[in-house]
Formats: C-alpha cells, sequence, structure tokens
C-alpha cells in the first residue's frame, strides 16, 4: 500500500452487523466517494505529468548540449533518471492500491512495485550527496584534481549498485495472497525471537537514504557557503575573478535549494512509517488514510520541483527549456548560446592558465619609493602549453593591472594566488 515500505499484510477490513449463514460478511472501511478519488486522482497526474515531462527535458539539455556535460550535470541527469522513474512507474500504481486496497497487477509488479521506489529514492539522494561532496572540492580544495567523466560514471554505477542492494529485501520477502475476496501485495517479513528484523530494516533504511546524507550535505554545504559568502570580494579583483565566484555562488545555492526541498517533502514520509513501526494502534482510524494519500503526495511531489528550480535559478537550464518548448505560445524566446560550447581559443586558453597554475607560480614587485610608482612585473612560467611553447606572461602597460598605485606586494600576491585558484575551475557550471 505504501510507497517505500509496504507494511499492510492485508486491507483493512472490519466486520459488519450482519452475520449470515455462510458466516461474517466484511466490508471495506477505507472506501472513499467518487469525488474524493476524483481529486486525488488530478493531484497525483499533475505529479506524474509535470516530473516526467521536466526530468526527460533536463535529460535532453545535459546529453545534447557539450557544453552542460559537466561533473556536476551528469549526477543532476542520474538524479533527473530515478525521478522519472519512479514518478512513471510506481505513483499511478501507487495511488491506486492506496485508493482500492486491492491490488490488481501481479506478483512480479508487486516485487518491482516494493523495490525501486527505494532504490531509486538512494540513487537520487546519493546524487545530490555527490555534488555537494564535487562542490566542496571544487571551491574548498581548487587545485586538486576533478573528477573525469570516467570516474564519474563509475560512481554513478556504484551508487546504483548500492542502491539495488539495500532494495533486495523489499523483493525478495513481497509476496500477493487474497485476503476475503480481494489480492494484496505485501512484503512477508520473517519472524526472529532475538530481533525484529522488519524495524530494524526500516530504521536503517531512514538513516541511509534521509538522515545520514543530509548531514553530510549540510556539513559540505556549510563550510562551502561560509567560504563563498563569509570573505570579501577583493577591490582590486579582475572581472574574471568575479564573474567565477558569482558562478560559483548560483551553484551552491541552486543545490541548496533542492536539498532543502527533498528534506521537506520526504520528512512526514519517514516519521509517518516510524510512528506505524512503534506505534500500530494509531493507524486503525479511519481518517488515516487521508493522512497518508496526503504525505504520500508531498513525497511524491519532490519529483517535480528539481526541473522548476533548474529553470528559475540557472540561466543555461532556462535557455533549455526555451529551446525545448520554443512552439509554445507561453515560453518567450530567447537566446541558446549559454548552451554551446565556448570557442576552442578560449578554451586552450584557460587550459593554459591551469595548468601554468598547477606547476609554479612566481610573482616579483618591485616598487620604487618616491612619487614615481612602477607598475608589477609579473611572470608566469609553466611547462608546454598546448602547441608545445612555454607559457609566459608579461604585464605591460595595456595589460590589466592586477593592483592600484600603492598597494603592498602581499596584496598583490594573495591576488593573483586567488584568480589563480578560480582559473583552475575552468569548466565551471554557472
Amino acid at each position: 500500500m505504501d510507497l517505500l515500505f509496504s507494511t499492510t499484510n492485508a486491507p483493512n477490513w472490519t466486520s459488519s452487523s450482519n452475520d449470515t449463514n455462510n458466516g461474517t460478511i466484511y466490508w471495506n472501511q477505507f472506501v472513499q466517494p467518487v469525488w474524493k478519488i476524483v481529486l486525488w486522482a488530478i493531484a497525483y497526474s499533475c505529479i506524474v505529468i509535470v516530473s516526467v515531462v521536466g526530468n526527460i527535458t533536463v535529460i535532453w539539455i545535459i546529453m545534447a548540449h557539450k557544453r552542460m556535460r559537466t561533473v556536476t550535470n551528469y549526477f543532476l541527469l542520474n538524479l533527473a533518471f530515478a525521478e522519472a522513474s519512479m514518478s512513471a512507474f510506481n505513483t499511478v500504481i501507487n495511488f491506486t492500491y492506496a485508493v482500492h486496497n486491492e491490488w490488481y497487477f501481479g506478483l512480479d509488479y508487486c516485487r518491482f512495485h516494493n523495490f525501486f521506489p527505494i532504490a531509486a529514492v538512494f540513487a537520487s539522494i546519493y546524487s545530490m550527496t555527490a555534488i555537494a561532496l564535487d562542490r566542496y572540492m571544487a571551491i574548498i580544495h581548487p587545485l586538486q584534481q576533478r573528477m573525469s567523466s570516467t570516474e564519474t560514471m563509475v560512481v554513478v554505477g556504484v551508487i546504483w549498485v548500492l542502491a539495488l542492494l539495500l532494495a533486495f529485501p523489499q523483493y525478495y520477502y513481497s509476496n500477493t495472497d487474497e485476503v476475503y475476496g480481494r489480492v494484496v501485495c505485501y512484503i512477508d517479513w520473517p519472524e526472529y525471537t532475538v530481533f525484529d528484523f522488519k524495524k530494524m530494516y526500516y530504521v536503517c533504511v531512514v538513516i541511509l537514504i534521509y538522515s545520514f546524507p543530509l548531514l553530510l550535505m549540510g556539513c559540505a554545504y556549510l563550510v562551502v557557503g561560509l567560504t563563498l559568502w563569509a570573505g570579501e570580494i577583493p577591490g582590486d579583483s579582475s572581472d574574471r575573478y568575479k564573474e567565477q565566484l558569482t558562478a560559483k555562488r548560483k551553484v551552491v545555492k541552486m543545490m541548496i535549494v533542492v536539498v532543502c526541498t527533498f528534506a521537506i517533502c520526504w520528512l512526514p514520509y519517514h516519521v509517518y512509517f516510524l510512528l506505524q513501526q512503534f506505534f500500530p494502534e494509531m493507524f486503525e482510524e479511519t481518517y488515516i488514510q487521508q493522512v497518508y494519500l496526503a504525505i504520500m503526495w508531498l513525497a511524491m511531489s519532490s519529483t517535480m520541483y528539481n526541473p522548476i528550480i533548474y529553470c528559475c535559478l540557472n540561466d543555461r537550464f532556462r535557455a533549455g527549456f526555451k529551446q525545448a518548448f520554443y512552439c509554445c505560445p507561453c515560453v518567450p524566446q530567447g537566446s541558446y548560446d549559454g548552451l554551446e560550447l565556448k570557442s576552442t581559443r578560449y578554451l586552450q586558453t584557460q587550459t593554459s592558465v591551469y595548468k601554468a597554475s598547477r606547476m609554479e607560480t612566481t610573482v616579483s614587485t618591485i616598487l620604487q619609493v618616491g612619487n614615481d610608482v612602477e607598475q608589477p612585473k609579473v611572470k608566469v612560467i609553466g611547462g608546454p602549453g598546448p602547441s608545445g611553447a612555454v607559457v609566459e606572461a608579461r604585464p605591460h602597460s595595456s595589460s590589466l593591472d592586477l593592483t592600484s598605485n600603492g598597494s603592498s606586494s602581499w596584496s598583490v600576491s594573495k591576488t593573483v594566488s586567488e584568480m589563480s585558484s578560480f582559473y583552475s575551475s575552468s569548466n565551471l557550471e554557472e
């Protein structure tokens, strides 16, 4: 009956007062009037439509545009795939079962129905965790090597393997049975005298797919937030430095909104099932069905918010959505240049600066005491660039001044060091 945990061994039936020669007549106390079913059906249909269309569009934006194929976006692609799959394969089935309290879909789908949501939620939240750790490394340790596309795919594969292992018990113990003329889908948990396997499993699931990853992401984004927002931007920083800092803040802000939305949507659901394990008598009332449908709707609605968040808080995703829905009259026309790969010359320049900053940076400043203040001389020595030549930069009269007149050599070193660390993240997502 439930999305992650099928705890009901049989539908709730209540004995009527009418006894016949054939025995007691039973009736389902959770049968709803038609108007309630219609309203809930509309609410759940909105989730499915928005989630599937929005997440498939996110997948298309990332896969169809080279500029979007970054480490963070690969994890967002995995997140979109998990959410679209769960919304398409489980939401409607789960709603139907919750309303009618009868299983129409056979044993195989019963096992899949109990198995897949846990795997999908695990993959979703640990994709967000991987993004948080990637942002932490990119901002706190900018000169360390970033993950490659191959390494990112390996991490995604490991996430899904662990997700399937965690969900396997629900698949293994799932079963269907006929009770009072109706077929039910339930999990036939084994009974042990030493410990309660069912309660232990549910508690572990809540910790692994909710509490622990949220705690890890909270710590990572706290450190990142203090680094990006607590410090002041140096007054003599270049425009490129400020642009990089603004881009980093946008990405972190967007991911914090995504994580907070996930946490709010799923908190009532996990509290509901923990209470059900320890206080089962609370869930025998007739009104509990409406409470469950509302809580389940809130949890499933988390699958449709992320595309909206991307569109509102990220320029490139917004351009991608405009491109995908350009035929809709309500969508304004916009430029799609932000989705395309930048020029080869620009990328070669960024690569050269990155390699140079990784090897050796020597800053020498000659300040003349008196009225005449000589421009600082900056010499950057690095390894061979893309064309095989040694990378060497010398400022001249038309170059961008790193400092204003009268600034100290410490200020120059600090600014150049900060600029080098930001240039090292040349593939930053906005």
